[in-house]
């Protein structure tokens, strides 16, 4: 909760000053039946006209003054509680973002969703509803408690008695209702992960004909979000009647216990009628304390799911003295580093990873360098664990041991943002924003200019489509990238990594969705156009790594192979095989390379893969 309560100490005056006007308002309300005791006592029973003119006068002077502190107060209240839970919204905002894959795979999208909006909202009600009564309540009933008991010590015990029955009242009914609060915003993450898989996977509920399938899972999951919500509302619902029964029985006991002082000359009908009064206030705020504890056990497990986004230790931190690659000791060519003042060097060191809770590693013994102006295939078997290997290098994830080194610097020495701001990223699945063909080109550099954008959609083959597009650049971008086709989408993605002109670029499966033709001359047109960077391609189809300055061959999370296609072609028999299933013989030959296809019997995919390290290829 410590991560919740911070915000509110800003707004600590505004709240000092919310009980200002409440304990006016407190005081207004408390003085009316004194005055209302007095038009009866001294007016109405003595025929006293001019006395009731003038108390009427100033009870409706103070029921104004209490009006206004009431509407400012609760002006101030929604305020502050608007203000805090917009700095609690953004802090949880920011604090997503900077989660690393680990923290993404802890929280479902689904329940950040949930906490972000629903949750926040339940926080800020309460809140509001906090400064409000939960202040109001104490002044009121502390009020009315004084002033009963100087009206009437005798009646003293009516008081009692309703609130002992009260008080009652509410523990059953908050010791029903709060262990379902929690379990209400369980069904809500569910529901809401429910909606979303649904929507997102639209197109193939219906290729496969599971709409009534998905309706019934929805269903079940809506069914069980209901009963939850009836069990609550029906115990509230029990509890206003109750409680209101309560308050009428105590004004009848009142009036009863008060008839009999009056009969005995013991107390006045207007001090009566102001006694009910009071022991109303006291009643009333009794209810406020009490429905606010009714309230208050939602808040708190809304606020608890936001606090544990907010206080969640990120597995992927700044150093505290970071370095740039500049500052590595110039000893690195000693190292292995041709020049010290490369950009874009990239080495793997003895790097083993292993996710979290995982059994066994992911990556082990992964030693390889990649440089400037070259080149570097990836490609394996699925689960072989390629697109995790490019992951380390801008340290979505961190290596369980061994060293991923940019330019010589350890990657965990660097900041997020330098790093980062070193590599571009063209994931597999081509991501847009809503916006137009230029902001989305613009993400990684918002000063590039209409050549750049230009240069950078030459290259990556997509200035074919903008051309024909009325607006050209200008042209609208549904959110998701919903208006183009997957292709164009991708080709989207590779301008905007190449208009940033990183050091190192990362190619993860990018060009899956791409026809064989224009992967083949985007490919040649990346060559000429990031001749000075370090690019990375991770790859399911071999055409697209054919002429690779060097390809690593993972398998089961080792490098296997190490070369160039024709190396890989002659010595590694999990390549080989990779191979010999997509390219024909003619292909092949091309390349100089006969094939050796394995005849039924030989060993099987990895049987005769070299040991761990590589191939033997240097």
């Amino acid at each position: 909760m410590k991560h919740i309560l911070r915000y509110y100490r800003n707004y600590i005056p505004i709240m000092f000053l919310i009980m200002g006007l409440l304990f006016g308002q407190a005081m207004c309300e408390l003085a009316l039946p004194g005055y209302m005791s007095r038009i009866i006592d001294d007016g109405i029973v003595k025929g006293d006209l001019n006395h009731v003119k003038d108390m009427g006068t100033i009870m409706l002077i103070v029921s104004a003054g209490s009006m206004i502190f009431a509407i400012t107060g609760s002006f101030f209240a929604a305020w502050s509680a608007a203000r805090i839970c917009r700095n609690i919204r953004s802090a949880l905002f920011q604090k997503v973002t900077s989660f690393s894959m680990a923290e993404m795979n802890r929280f479902s999208a689904a329940s950040l969703i949930t906490r972000s909006t629903n949750d926040i909202q339940t926080v800020q009600q309460t809140s509001t509803m906090l400064m409000r009564m939960a202040l109001f309540a104490p002044i009121m009933g502390i009020g009315a408690v004084y002033k009963a008991l100087h009206t009437s010590v005798s009646l003293s015990w009516t008081i009692g008695v309703a609130l002992g029955v009260i008080l009652c009242v509410m523990i059953i009914a908050f010791l029903a209702v709060l262990p379902k609060f929690r379990v209400l915003q369980s069904k809500l993450d569910r529901l809401n992960l429910i909606m979303k898989e649904r929507l997102e996977g639209l197109l193939v509920i219906r290729a496969f004909t599971t709409e009534r399938q998905e309706e019934r899972r929805f269903d079940n999951a809506n069914a069980d979000l209901m009963g939850i919500n009836i069990f609550v509302n029906r115990a509230m619902s029990f509890l206003m009647p109750a409680l209101m029964f309560v308050m009428n029985a105590v004004s009848i006991l009142i009036v009863w216990a008060g008839a009999h002082l009056i009969e005995a000359d013991k107390l006045l009908i207007g001090d009566m009628l102001a006694y009910l009064q009071y022991a109303m206030h006291v009643i009333m705020s009794f209810l406020f304390v009490t429905a606010m504890f009714i309230m208050l056990p939602r808040a708190m497990v809304s606020a608890q799911r936001i606090s544990e986004v907010l206080g969640t230790d990120l597995s992927i931190v700044d150093p505290a003295a970071p370095k740039l690659p500049a500052q590595v000791s110039q000893d690195a060519s000693a190292e292995g580093l041709p020049d010290p003042k490369a950009r874009g060097v990239v080495e793997f060191k003895g790097v083993d990873f292993a996710y979290p809770d995982a059994e066994k590693n992911t990556l082990t013994a992964i030693d390889f360098a990649a440089r400037p102006g070259e080149t570097t295939a990836i490609i394996g078997g699925t689960g072989s664990g390629k697109s995790t290997l490019v992951h380390l290098i801008p340290r979505f994830y961190d290596v369980t041991a061994g060293q991923v080194l940019v330019d010589g610097c350890d990657v965990r020495d660097m900041t997020q943002k330098d790093l980062r701001a070193l590599i571009g990223l063209i994931p597999q699945k081509g991501t847009l924003f809503s916006g137009t063909i230029a902001t989305n080109l613009r993400y990684g550099k918002e000063d590039a200019t209409l050549e750049e954008m230009t240069e950078a959609a030459e290259v990556a083959q997509a200035m074919e489509f903008i051309d024909e597009k009325d607006d050209g650049f200008d042209e609208e971008i549904a959110q998701g990238g919903t208006n183009v086709s997957g292709g164009q989408r991708q080709r989207l993605s590779i301008a905007r990594a190449l208009v940033r002109k990183p050091a190192i670029y990362i190619f993860d499966d990018s060009f899956s969705a791409l026809d064989f033709r224009t992967d083949k001359a985007l490919r040649e047109a990346l060559k000429e156009a990031a001749r000075e960077s370090t690019i990375f391609i991770v790859a399911q189809r071999i055409n697209t790594i054919l002429d690779a300055d060097q390809i690593i061959v993972l398998h089961e999370g080792r490098i296997v192979g190490r070369g160039t296609h024709r190396q890989l072609m002659e010595e590694c028999r999990v390549y080989q095989e990779i191979a010999l299933s997509q390219l024909s013989e003619e292909e092949l030959s091309r390349f100089g390379v006969e094939s050796d296809a394995p005849a039924d019997g030989d060993a099987p995919l990895g049987e005769d893969a070299p040991a761990e390290g590589g191939d033997g290829v240097e």
